[in-house]
Order: structure tokens, then sequence, then C-alpha cells
């Protein structure tokens, strides 16, 4: 199992921890600013869309890519304040986001908790398409839809990867529900023995 959340940027977590250290000193009390930034909670960055920023970059190597299996995902309708889901037919086939993960990172996610080691992932987003767009104007995740697709995600240098970084053609996805999820929990891939070149 691993953790959806990436690690935040050190310009995110100062800005929390300098907000909560703004709030103790005005309820009168001393803080230790390095062991507060230190001990920050940091709930993840879930949706990776700025490639092109320092924070992201070091992951973007093969070695630190991954593919995020789906069979549905929903964005929520803010209108109707319900979740709609999207998937590529009724029968929701599996496919995949383009992830990305950070094994053994060593972080504060609760501050109950206190320092943690876990692996964590999120994956990368981009503009949406015709259908999620209309729920969802700001962002779709960036889906892969071929063996190509996902071998070229996995083993391509960043330059040829990122081209993937793009919305799916309108037409693409259906709404397969609306508000709570109606699948369960599912095997996403029978049990059957991979073939000779076979990618998943």
């Amino acid at each position: 199992m691993t953790r959806w959340g990436m690690p935040s940027s050190k310009k995110v977590l100062f800005d929390a921890a300098t907000k909560r250290a703004d709030k103790l000193r005005a309820k009168g009390k001393e803080v230790d600013f390095e062991k507060l930034l230190r001990m920050e909670p940091d709930g993840g960055t879930t949706n990776v869309r700025n490639t092109s920023s320092s924070h992201w970059k070091r992951w973007l190597g093969v070695e630190s890519r991954c593919l995020v299996p789906f069979t549905s995902f929903s964005e929520f309708d803010w209108n109707a304040k319900q979740d709609v889901w999207f998937a590529f037919g009724e029968e929701r086939p599996a496919a995949f986001f383009a992830g990305i993960w950070a094994p053994q990172w060593k972080s504060v996610r609760k501050i109950k908790n206190g320092e943690e080691t876990i692996d964590l992932y999120a994956f990368l987003t981009t503009d949406p398409n015709a259908e999620v767009g209309s729920i969802h104007p700001k962002a779709m995740p960036v889906i892969l839809t071929t063996p190509e697709e996902c071998e070229t995600w996995m083993t391509a240098p960043w330059e040829q990867a990122k081209a993937l970084q793009r919305p799916l053609p309108g037409g693409s996805l259906q709404v397969v529900a609306r508000g709570t999820k109606q699948d369960g929990p599912q095997e996403l891939f029978p049990a059957v023995a991979p073939q000779q070149g076979d990618l998943f």
C-alpha cells in the first residue's frame, strides 16, 4: 500500500508553519520555529500539474514513475453537490493514470503520529477534456490508454514522456454514476497467465 499525496514544496510547509507560529505567538506562547517547521504536518500533494516546477523535477525520471490503476474516477459537481464518476464505459475496464512516487519518504503527515517513513505517490493532471471539463473545468488526470503509452511513461526520457501530459480527446470517457461510489471492491486484473510480450 502506498499513501496518496507526494511531498509538498518547502514553501508550502514554510508558509503553513509561519501561520501556525503567528497564532501561537498571538496567544503569548514561545515558539521554536525550526522545531515547528520540522514537525509541520504535510497532508501531501495529490495532483501534479506544473511539471516545470523545480519541486517536481527530481521525481520525473523513470526511477520515480509509476502506473496508478483505476476503473473509474470522480470529480465533484459543486452545482449538484455530488460526485460524478467517469470511466471508459459502463463495464469500467481497467486503465492507468501516469503517476510518480517517492519510496520511504520521511515526513510528518499527522502531528499525533510524529515523523514517519512511508511510500508516497500522486498522479499527473492536465487540462480537462469535454466530459470532465463540464464538471471540473480546471483539470483531469493524465490517463494512459495503450500498452505503448504505459511503456513510454515507464521507460522514456522525460522529454519524450512529457508529451503524455495531455487531455484525452472528447468522447473518450462517459459518466457511469453520480453520487456515492457504486462499484464495490473488485479485482482489477483477472488471474490469467501473462503472454509473451504483454506489458500488464
